[in-house]
């Protein structure tokens, strides 16, 4: 039987700046609908993991 391997982040700390960044530019450009408000959250969200 194999050895479970060690899980590997996705996003390096440094990815979670730039997306916010993309999620801010993306608001901004975006009508006021349910997909933006779902936007924000994730920007929000996603602030907490840049620090």
């Amino acid at each position: 039987m194999a050895q479970p391997t060690i899980a590997r982040p996705v996003f390096s700390n440094e990815d979670f700046g730039l997306i916010r960044n993309a999620l801010a530019v993306a608001i901004r450009n975006g009508e006021d609908n349910t997909e933006t408000r779902k936007l924000v959250n994730l920007h929000h969200r996603l602030g907490r993991f840049g620090r």
